[in-house]
């Protein structure tokens, strides 16, 4: 007979956002004529640049000639659009990379879930608590994470971010294999100063620490001292991969594009001792399992990187940026604690009167017909938090905190 694996019967029945999806559901049914808004999942709602759209219209004219047509292309990714990460991204920055080095994919989810498959399954991982859910799902799922007690897995090391920390985890005590690290961060919107990722570099440089960089978030950063890769810090291409997507930045949540830097230096090691460049395993791995981001797609990315393109997504991540003040100040105007909104589009709020995340997000959800979602699934120190993202419509926004004041009034 066929046998499952049993990992992943170790996952919570359902995933958070689905979790949200059913509450709210239900919600509807018995309140029809209720206007929910949501601020919960972290979708955009502008549209794609101009730039984008005229590119990938030219895109599909190709496709209509023979002499243009397009069929499979590299697993790794058109050399157009690597090329133009790089003379944008990374270059400015003073950052050296080879475009064998760029791997497109069809967003930053699925390669921050499926870069595991490079790396044996019995590697310890440490992880920043709260956290985006897919890391330790994605561990769960082949074993790495081992078992759930009490809200924590017995072989993740819980780094906290919490409010007297200002959510900047410290530095652990012991070795660990594998460490993911997010910032701007997904779920709180808080991020490490240059001073701060340089200790991290230089911790998994004594250890021999492999960081998993999740930088969805950077184009959102408005303090020009924060780094916007982790490259930036010296020493960094030995012991970093570098996730990035083009979802919130272009507004490519339902294209699907993004790319993951595996610089040729960061190695891993065998039983034996071994060091085996992550590179070449990525490349092979990449080669079996994914057939590469559409052509199409991928000549709407680079139009990212155009004069137009620039302009255009520099309005959209402002469009954002001001909705998350707009929201940070009125949050704070009624006595609420709010975190992050300031280098990032999320709002980490602490629930008033000690009540617990999903409390809040029942009460805000019934009371005031506003949907966020529940800290607490983003891991244990998530707990009486409520994330808040600022992707919506400017209007939503605004009549979101005209019904948070009139229930907290209330």
């Amino acid at each position: 007979m066929a046998l499952v694996n049993e990992h992943f019967l170790k996952l919570p029945n359902n995933y958070l956002f689905s979790d949200i999806a059913k509450k709210v559901n239900t919600f509807k049914v018995t309140h029809p004529r209720t206007e929910i808004i949501s601020l919960g999942i972290g979708d955009v709602t502008q549209p794609l640049p101009n730039a984008c759209i005229e590119a990938m219209h030219k895109a599909v004219n190709e496709l209509a000639g023979k002499e243009t047509f397009h069929g499979y292309g590299p697993e790794q990714g058109y050399s157009f659009l690597a090329e133009a990460i790089i003379k944008n991204d990374f270059a400015p920055r003073g950052i050296q990379l080879d475009t064998s080095e760029v791997f497109i994919n069809d967003g930053a989810k699925s390669d921050t879930g499926n870069i595991g498959d490079i790396l044996r399954h019995d590697n310890s991982i440490g992880v920043t608590d709260p956290i985006y859910p897919v890391y330790i799902d994605s561990n769960v799922m082949c074993g790495r994470a081992g078992v759930l007690e009490d809200g924590r897995w017995s072989n993740v090391v819980y780094l906290p971010c919490l409010e007297e920390n200002d959510f900047v985890p410290e530095i652990p005590d012991r070795r660990i294999d594998i460490l993911y690290l997010c910032y701007p961060n997904n779920p709180t919107g808080t991020v490490l100063s240059k001073q701060e990722l340089k200790k991290w570099v230089n911790y998994a440089l004594a250890n021999d620490t492999l960081i998993l960089y999740d930088a969805a978030y950077e184009a959102y950063i408005q303090n020009p001292d924060i780094p916007h890769s982790i490259y930036e810090i010296k020493g960094a291409k030995k012991c970093a991969i570098e996730f990035r997507s083009f979802s919130k930045t272009a507004g490519f949540t339902g294209v699907r594009c993004g790319y993951t830097v595996v610089p040729k230096e960061v190695t891993a090691a065998t039983l034996t001792g071994e060091r085996i460049p992550l590179n070449r395993l990525w490349n092979r791995r990449q080669c079996t399992k994914f057939n590469g981001t559409s052509y199409i797609t991928q000549r709407g990315a680079e139009a990212v990187f155009s004069p137009e393109g620039k302009e255009q997504v520099k309005e959209t991540v402002k469009y954002y940026m001001t909705n998350a003040r707009i929201m940070k100040e009125g949050l704070e105007n009624m006595g609420l604690k709010v975190y992050g909104g300031e280098n990032a589009p999320y709002l980490w709020v602490k629930a008033p009167g000690g009540m617990n995340s999903w409390r809040f997000f029942e009460q805000m959800l019934y009371e005031a017909n506003v949907v966020g979602t529940p800290g607490v699934g983003f891991g244990p120190s998530g707990e009486g938090y409520l994330r808040l993202t600022a992707f919506g419509e400017r209007s939503n926004c605004q009549e979101a905190m005209v019904r948070l004041k009139r229930w907290l009034k209330g």
